[in-house]
């Protein structure tokens, strides 16, 4: 399917439907993937197992086959153009947004600018909170503006996410900010010592199936 993208023409995307779906999450990849990467494909079927559809699409550079990333603004026109396509595709379900590390940072950056419309939440899988062995917070300031219910799902052993920054970021953000730690996983969710990367997953879908319980209906459905 084609997902129109303002200031750039259309990007590709894949609906994956599930039976009884009672949301649907508007996945985006990470910045060196797109939308068919494997653990992607693997999330998407697992999820729809437990109900929630997802609509994975492309940012226009990977349309292009491009390995530089496009301008945030153009970033954020495309999670735009994503959930508008899933709010037409499917109109009964409610909505959620976010991705894996870059794609869960420019939607978050995109509802921190203006709100993403029936967007009732956001999920971020594995948030890139700083450049590995460059610890900073800056790219959490937009966070402040978000007023939807997020959910951060982030390996133990990140680096991305250095925990003595990233805890007290959560509690700084407050009630609507939810963190599920995977231990031993890594920014890829593999698994680095005891455990297997099935059972990281797993536990991965299980927080986020558990989050969407959580919210309240109407914030959920955006009303």
């Amino acid at each position: 399917m084609a997902i129109d993208v303002e200031g750039a023409g259309p990007v590709s995307g894949l609906l994956q439907r599930a039976s009884d779906a009672h949301a649907l999450f508007v996945l985006a990849p990470g910045a060196g993937a797109g939308m068919r990467h494997p653990f992607l494909a693997e999330l998407s079927r697992n999820l729809a197992a437990r109900g929630i559809a997802t609509l994975r699409y492309q940012f226009p550079y990977m349309e292009r086959n491009s390995r530089r990333p496009d301008p945030p603004a153009l970033c954020h026109a495309a999670v735009r153009g994503a959930v508008s396509a899933a709010r037409r595709l499917e109109p009964r379900l409610p909505l959620i947004a976010g991705g894996k590390s870059f794609g869960g940072r420019m939607t978050s950056q995109a509802q921190a600018a203006a709100p993403l419309a029936g967007v009732g939440g956001l999920a971020f899988l594995g948030f890139p909170l700083h450049p590995p062995k460059q610890p900073s917070i800056a790219r959490a300031e937009h966070l402040h503006r978000v007023e939807v219910p997020m959910l951060f799902i982030q390996g133990s052993r990140d680096e991305f996410a250095q925990m003595a920054l990233l805890l007290p970021l959560i509690e700084r953000l407050g009630a609507r900010a939810r963190l599920a730690l995977l231990a031993e996983a890594d920014h890829s969710f593999r698994a680095r010592s005891g455990r297997s990367d099935m059972q990281v997953q797993a536990e991965l879908m299980e927080a986020l199936a558990d989050w969407l319980r959580t919210l309240p209906p109407m914030s959920l459905r955006g009303l």
